[in-house]
């Protein structure tokens, strides 16, 4: 007869419960979690009976931020190979492909369409809730995991066999998963709300300068401020007659030491016209910089060179701000020194932000794979501009309009912190108690 005997050393510590930080009053004197692999939470990739003879296809661009962006109903006869994940109410889909976007849906949807995922997603069919697996996936925790067992490096990805053996903390009972599932949900819909309210005064903007400029042939805008209705039509001049250009220079960071002035380059240039210099942004210092190359708070920047693949940055500004500082100017920017008598320099801000501006400019550039334009091209852009006055006007109302749009920017931010750090309060971390 076998006999199996456990020997328990006296210098041996118990390993830790695994416990979150923060567990509702309920649950406290409540079990620890328990760490198990996904496949024995959820079914994956669960067979269907076949494809219907049309339907709604979710492909890996269909999702955003866990908001499916775009429907297209296709035919089963026209499907790409790779829709073959037939969707039922409730299912996750996961995407395998790059999942450190983590842009995955949780497919509760309220209309009688039927849904088929690409193999690009895992489909998981959660046995406890699915929202609490949905927001599990999403830790940081499990999103380490994850990317540690991704092949490849353009495109890094996990195969559904390998998902399925990944483990996550689950907690004793339905209860609390459902628990901890209804309070993030309710932060995930304050952040949809939020998220909506951004979107519609971006829209709204986007709608406000296409009637506050005039369009593509037309010589005045078609909505005016009362006080300037009867100013007649805009006046229509080169810009190179309201502006000096001052074109940048090839700085080289063997000329500079390792702190010092920021150099601006396409880098910093958003399509909102805003600058980004929290992002790696080089810093030079030099005593030899010719005043000409220094940017101030308040200058105009225009960019001339457009790394993206869209050329959606091509011809975009960047009004320096005091938060910005001094910046030294690269050879892909230019600095736009507008006539204090003719041109106000917010107004040609959003100008160069305007959509008749933009088709222009995109179309007169040269370059392949790099759009690149020139100070010869700004100097003969056609422009229509009103008296200061209106301009003044027009600039301060869209201004006002960015800031509103920024403060609620920085409320959804807000939120998602706060997100960030409940999850973190809320799931155990396993890391930390093998540590």
């Amino acid at each position: 007869m076998n006999i199996k005997v456990e020997t328990t050393y006296m210098n041996e510590e118990p390993t830790p419960a695994l416990v979150p930080k923060l567990r509702f009053p309920e649950f406290r004197d409540a079990e620890g979690w328990t760490e198990k692999p996904i496949k024995a939470a959820a079914e994956i990739n669960p067979a269907n009976g076949g494809l219907p003879e049309s339907f709604v296809y979710i492909d890996l661009e269909s999702v955003d931020a866990g908001e499916l962006k775009a429907k297209e109903r296709i035919s089963r006869v026209g499907a790409p190979s790779r829709a073959q994940r037939l969707v039922e109410h409730g299912d996750i889909i996961y995407q395998v492909v790059r999942p450190y976007q983590r842009n995955n849906l949780l497919c509760e949807f309220d209309d009688n369409e039927i849904y088929v995922a690409s193999t690009g997603y895992a489909q998981l069919r959660a046995k406890g809730s699915n929202r609490f697996l949905y927001q599990s996936i999403h830790t940081d925790s499990f999103v380490g995991r994850v990317i540690a067992k991704c092949t490849g490096s353009n495109y890094p990805a996990i195969n559904s066999s390998d998902l399925a053996e990944i483990h996550l903390p689950i907690p004793p009972t339905l209860a609390e998963q459902q628990k901890i599932a209804e309070c993030l949900s309710s932060v995930d819909e304050l952040m949809a709300a939020q998220t909506r309210k951004v979107d519609a005064l971006k829209t709204h903007k986007k709608g406000l300068m296409q009637q506050l400029f005039p369009r593509e042939g037309e010589t005045q805008p078609r909505l005016r401020f009362p006080e300037f209705k009867n100013a007649g039509e805009w006046k229509l001049r080169p810009l190179g007659e309201l502006v000096e250009l001052q074109s940048g220079f090839a700085f080289s960071s063997s000329n500079f030491g390792s702190e010092g002035r920021k150099l601006v380059t396409p880098k910093n240039f958003t399509k909102h016209g805003h600058g980004n210099f929290d992002e790696s942004v080089s810093k030079y210092t030099t005593e030899d910089v010719p005043e000409r190359f220094v940017c101030e708070p308040g200058d105009l920047l225009v960019l001339l060179t457009d790394l993206t693949p869209t050329c959606e940055l091509l011809g975009k500004p960047l009004l320096l701000e005091e938060k910005d500082g001094t910046v030294l100017l690269n050879q892909r920017v230019v600095r736009v020194e507008p006539s204090a008598s003719k041109l106000e320099a917010l107004f040609l801000k959003y100008v160069c932000l305007s959509e008749t501006y933009s088709q222009r400019i995109i179309k007169t550039a040269t370059g392949s794979t790099v759009k690149h334009s020139s100070n010869k091209v700004l100097q003969e852009m056609p422009l229509f501009h009103p008296a200061l006055p209106e301009q003044q006007c027009i600039a301060s109302c869209l201004s006002s309009l960015d800031a509103l749009i920024t403060a609620e920017t920085q409320k959804l931010e807000a939120l998602k912190t706060h997100k960030k750090g409940l999850m973190q309060q809320l799931f155990p971390s396993p890391e930390k108690v093998e540590a």
